[in-house]
């Protein structure tokens, strides 16, 4: 190698590890500035999530990974009441917003904005925390059935008919309800297309296993958000 050719790719080496740091920074900011995602993974246990802790556990493990640990992540989910505990219904576990998804996107202001029509919630802007697109419908593995166990409100149901997989606890009993990320559902009315209570999950196992999850378009994915 001649000298002037090896001067030429020591300045190249040079240049490019001082512009690398920059770009490292970069994307550290944009991580820890996100304040919503859709898990690019579930659990792996069906319904059954370790109650609404696991359930946070799983937010903040993957938050973490992201670089956005610094912030309190809580799960989109409800519990209804049971064995003398009242119901806890997701919209209120979740902070008071805005929040923005991995790319800064702010996908709802406040608590109202997000359960709201004019919600800036889709396939788009429901990123997971790595800020990649979720798959959904016509996409294969179709993965756009999100547990939340909610009402279109974010309230809990009410006692009775099991909508969360006995409050996250079982991937054996029950049914859970889900909402679909990509906002497309196999009807044309507004629930099949519901961010957050599009149908009951339904399967093989009777609902709530992972099999059953994955049977109508789902992989056990939750919706979590920075609660500080």
């Amino acid at each position: 190698m001649t000298p002037i050719r090896s001067l030429m790719i020591s300045a190249t080496l040079l240049a490019a590890a001082s512009v690398a740091p920059g770009l490292i920074a970069t994307a550290s900011a944009d991580s820890a500035d996100m304040s919503f995602f859709l898990t690019s993974n579930g659990p792996g246990n069906g319904g059954n999530l370790g109650g609404l802790a696991g359930a946070d556990k799983h937010c903040q493990s993957l938050a973490q990974a992201a670089g956005a640990g610094a912030k309190t992540w809580r799960a989109y989910l409800s519990t209804q009441a049971a064995d003398g505990q009242p119901a806890v219904n997701a919209r209120d576990r979740i902070g008071k917003g805005p929040w923005q998804n991995a790319k800064g996107v702010v996908v709802a202001k406040d608590v109202t904005d997000l359960h709201s029509a004019a919600n800036n919630l889709t396939k788009q802007t429901a990123l997971s925390e790595k800020g990649d697109v979720i798959n959904g419908r016509g996409d294969t593995p179709n993965r756009h059935d999100v547990l939340t166990g909610s009402q279109a409100d974010g309230t809990a149901f009410a006692a009775g008919e099991d909508r969360t997989c006995r409050n996250w606890t079982s991937a054996t009993t029950g049914a859970a309800m889900v909402g679909h990320s990509d906002r497309i559902g196999l009807r044309d009315d507004e629930p099949s297309k519901s961010w957050n209570t599009s149908h009951p999950s339904r399967g093989p196992d009777g609902g709530c296993s992972q099999a059953d999850f994955k049977s109508t378009g789902g992989d056990g994915l939750l919706y979590c958000f920075a609660a500080n």
